[in-house]
Parts: structure tokens; sequence; C-alpha cells
């Protein structure tokens, strides 16, 4: 009996397993991206008050709860039919800024970053972000610490609490901010601008600049041509916390744009029955299968994915981050915009991009002459209905949608989030993913194994927001059957594994 260990555990919150099976020459047929937690969150909602959703959805993730937050208050601003004043929609848009500063900053140098920095194959014991300190330096590790901490203290600040937000008011804010705090908010963006950029040359030095890496970012392996989603301004420029929906074919073409509202015209799920979580896909074409391709229905929704729906990014630093990667990455233009790059692994690039352009985003926001009008809310006179709102977490693009009664009591309930977007390209980025790397002979180390959690760690899933589920571990099982469908290794980060 053979055991094998997977330490430390998988970089990504709720809980997951990938099933392989086997055919009789020992090669890939088939893989299974299995979530196992079940949904229901939405049940558990109906009957409540509906002002108190930002406050509830909020926690149903640690991670993210700016963006549930955002995306509930934004629902009950359609909900009541108040519209919230220009002041309320700066520092939203300011407050969730410092919100993607963090996460994105978390994903890079915790989650994603590990397996650039110290390689697929290093030790599971020094794939962590201690070991990317290690690499990079203490003043780098103390530069993270420090992005996270300042703007977590802006989250606390603007939205009321550091971790679970309070501040989403239907048609408002809960609180102004103040001449003293918008100059503190201030200083703490023109340094995000500062790491931003910091962040965009170390993966220039230490990614692009190795020959391994970019081998693997544009390897076949990673590579899947989807449709992309994302949400744009009136420019079609990136935009996270308002605008319309726009999707683009694998050629670059504009498929479809729709108002958030609307996402249920446009927008279905497919079930498969090893798995709890539902798979999403444009209604438009159809669900046709784990398939790639214009006639597949399947689309990806991550920053990646936002940065191959827009025409630029809206802020100039991250405009020209952004021509450069799609320059580099080979990508031409056509009809004056960028071809759309399908390297999966870039994501994390993309993700960088964006970080840059929360920076600036927020230094725009807080400059503004007007951040400081203290008249931060709208009066509710309305009786309540139904609502959508819709903001890009940064899994990819999160819609909440709530219907009531007259007394504003909670009917039902639909959330549509980004990992649950990105639930179909993660399964087939899991499949190709293995059949690259497994086949007859070869060895299953642990960083194989890795290599084959990067083809689905790039998206920065959270099962427990894609499922609203309670469990709170990850214990990643890959088990490989044979084509009898018998276990031949059965791999697991707690408790081991088995090998017959």
């Amino acid at each position: 009996m053979k055991r094998i260990a997977i330490d430390p555990v998988t970089r990504l919150e709720g809980h997951g397993k990938i099933e392989i099976f086997l055919n009789d020459e020992g090669d890939v047929a088939n893989a299974y991206f299995i979530i196992p937690e079940l949904r229901g969150f939405e049940q558990f909602c109906v009957g409540r008050p509906s002002e108190e959703m930002p406050r509830i959805t909020d926690r149903i993730c640690g991670v993210c709860p700016e963006a549930h937050h955002m995306a509930s208050t934004k629902a009950l601003d359609v909900l009541f039919q108040v519209e919230p004043p220009s002041v309320t929609q700066k520092l939203r848009e300011m407050f969730y800024s410092a919100f993607f500063v963090t996460d994105h900053t978390t994903h890079f140098y915790a989650l994603g970053g590990p397996d650039f920095v110290l390689g697929p194959d290093a030790p599971p014991a020094e794939r962590n972000i201690l070991g990317v300190i290690r690499k990079v330096g203490l003043e780098t590790g103390k530069a993270v610490i420090d992005a996270r901490m300042r703007n977590h203290h802006v989250i606390k600040m603007l939205g009321g609490r550091g971790v679970h937000p309070v501040a989403g008011l239907p048609g408002g804010w809960s609180k102004p901010v103040s001449a003293e705090e918008r100059q503190e908010i201030e200083a703490v963006a023109r340094k995000n601008v500062e790491f931003a950029l910091f962040s965009l040359q170390l993966f220039a030095d230490l990614i692009l600049a190795n020959p391994a890496y970019v081998e693997m970012i544009l390897s076949d392996a990673f590579t899947h041509r989807t449709y992309y989603m994302g949400m744009v301004d009136a420019n079609n420029q990136v935009n996270f916390y308002d605008g319309m929906i726009r999707v683009v074919d694998p050629d670059g073409g504009e498929f479809l744009k729709y108002h958030p509202r609307d996402y249920a015209r446009h927008i279905a799920e497919h079930v498969e029955s090893w798995s709890y979580l539902k798979f999403p896909y444009l209604k438009g074409v159809g669900w046709k299968g784990f398939e790639d391709g214009k006639e597949s229905g399947v689309y990806c929704a991550s920053p990646l994915s936002r940065l191959n729906a827009a025409d630029g990014m809206a802020t100039p630093q991250a405009q020209a981050a952004y021509e450069k990667m799609y320059e580099t990455l080979g990508s031409k233009k056509v009809n004056g915009r960028y071809q759309p790059v399908h390297y999966r692994l870039a994501t994390h690039w993309a993700r960088l991009v964006e970080l840059l352009y929360a920076s600036e985003r927020m230094l725009e926001l807080v400059t503004d002459p007007e951040i400081t009008d203290p008249n931060v809310r709208a009066p509710v006179t309305n009786i309540p209905a139904e609502g959508v709102g819709c903001v890009e977490a940064p899994r990819g693009t999160l819609t909440h949608h709530y219907w009531t009664n007259e007394r504003g009591i909670l009917t039902k309930v639909n959330l549509i989030v980004g990992t649950t977007n990105n639930y179909a390209p993660m399964a087939m980025s899991v499949k190709k993913a293995a059949q690259a790397l497994i086949h007859k002979g070869a060895v299953i180390t642990n960083g194989l194994l890795n290599q084959i959690e990067m083809a689905f760690r790039c998206y920065d899933p959270c099962m427990s927001c894609a499922t609203h589920a309670l469990p709170g571990q990850m214990p990643l099982e890959v088990t490989i059957r044979d084509a009898a469908g018998n276990i031949v290794e059965r791999l697991s980060q707690y408790c081991g594994g088995e090998t017959t």
C-alpha cells in the first residue's frame, strides 16, 4: 500500500476533489473537478428582510465579503427603486478599489505566485507565502503585508468593519468621508500605485525572464479558446463597479452586451450528476459539453477574461501595462482592439494589470472634489419588488437577484458568483492538464500533481462562495482509476492516500 500526501493544503477556499480515469494504455481518458459541497445559502435567505442582505451575504466568504456586500447593496438600489447620489457611487467604488488591491495582492503573493516564484516542483512545505518571502526578500514581504494592512484599514474606515462591511444601504452609504480621512486614503492610494508597479516588475524579473515558465504559460496544456465575459464602461474599458456585461467570442468579436438585469436572458446553468456546483453557459450558443471554440457555450469570467472582453483599461499606467501584456504574448490588433489571449496561466499577469488599475482608480476617486460631500444617501419611498445587483468580483462577474413581497421580505434569491461562471473552464483545464502530464509510465509526484492544481488555481476559485456551503476545509482529493473503474491511486492533502 502506497501513501501519498499533499502538504501544504491547496491554496484556495472551499472543498473539492479531482477524479482522473485512465484508459487501458495508462493515459488519461477523462478527469473531473468535483465539488461535493451542498449549495444552500440562497434558501435560508428567503423570509429575511431584504435590507439585511448586504450584511448576510458578505458572510458567504471571508475572502471576498466586500464583493457580496457591494452586489447586494446595488441589488437593493434597484429593489427599492432609488438612485444613489453621485458621491455615494464614488465612495462605493473607492471602497471597492481598495478591496481589489487587497484581494489581488493575496492571490499573487500567497496563492498563485508560489508556483512560479518557487517553481511547481518545489517542496510543498516551501511552496507558500513564507517561501516567497525567503526567495524575493524580507523587504518585499513587508511591502506585501503593508499593502494589505493599509487597504484593510481603508476598508474598515469606509465599510464600518474590517472583514464583513456594513456600510451599504439602499440608495446610499452609512457615512461620508471627512477631509482628514480623504487625505489618509490618498496617501494609501499613492502607495498602492507604487506597489502595483513594483509587482509588475517582479513578475517580469522572476517569471517572464524564466524561459521554462514562459514555455509553461504558452503551452497547449494550459490553453483554452472560449468566450470571455467582463463588465465594461461606456468606452468598453474595464470597470469593476458598474457598467454593461460584454461577452466576446474566441476571436475577439463582440458576441453580446447586456444590462445586468437581463442576465437570465443570456445565461443558463447546466447540471452534471457528479457535482453540486452548476455550469453556466451562453444561451445564445447552447450547452455543447466541455468543449472549446465558438460552437460551445462555455465562457470564462476572470481577470484575463475581463481584459479580453474589454477594449482596454480606463487608467493610463494600467493601459500601458495592458498593451505590454498583449504585445508580449503575441496578440494582434483587429479593428483597433487586441485579440484575446487564451493562455490561462497568463491570468496571473492580467491580475497584476488589474491591481494597477484598481490603485489608479482609487487615486482618481479620492482626489475627486466631490468625494467629501456629506449627502451620501437618497430617501427610500418606493415599495420594493425585484432587484438585480452586479459587480466584478476578483474571480469574475457576480450577480445578486432578489424578489420580495410588498413588505420587503425576501421570497426568492438567486446568486451567480465569479467561481460558478468559471466552473466549466476549470473542469476543462484540469482535464487538459491531466492529459498532458499523466501518461503510461509517468511517475505521479507532488510536483506533477501541483501542476494539475495550477490549472484551476489561476482562476482563484472560491468554492465556499460558489456553493454557499458551511465546511471550512479544502481537502482536495485526486482519485485515479483504470479503464474498469478500479481505484489505482488516491491522493489527499489531509489524510494521504492509498495505492492498490
